[in-house]
């Protein structure tokens, strides 16, 4: 096959010229991916939730959250909540507890030696 195409001359010189690589030095210097073509990866869009929605999305999944654990638990949960807060709270409420306590145990205490003191008349009338 003939391969004759016609020629123009303008008149001026081009002068071409490649420039060879051998293989390793062609992977380290061309990119040979296609980045180009891909769509370019959007950044991580987080999308805000509000308190609403937050205390709505934790209701529905309660029983889904484990009791236990590091994170992600009720106990983690409640930890970063109490160290948020503070513990005054919870510990005024304890203390209102344990004097309660404190008050009902005398009185039961007062209550029992008054039964013992009853039983004690009781046995000294009937044997006189």
């Amino acid at each position: 096959m003939d391969n004759n195409l016609p020629t123009y001359n303008s008149g001026s010189e081009l002068t071409l010229s490649k420039k060879l690589y051998n293989k390793e030095a062609y992977l380290n210097t061309i990119d040979s991916q296609f980045s180009e073509l891909l769509p370019p990866t959007l950044p991580n869009v987080v999308e805000e939730v509000s308190v609403d929605e937050f205390f709505q999305i934790y209701e529905n999944i309660f029983y889904e959250i484990p009791k236990e654990g590091s994170v992600n638990s009720h106990e983690y949960l409640i930890k970063q909540s109490t160290e948020y807060v503070g513990s005054q709270g919870l510990s005024n409420e304890i203390q209102a507890l344990l004097d309660e306590i404190t008050f009902l145990r005398r009185e039961n205490l007062t209550l029992q030696q008054n039964i013992t003191d009853l039983i004690e008349d009781d046995n000294t009338n009937a044997t006189e």
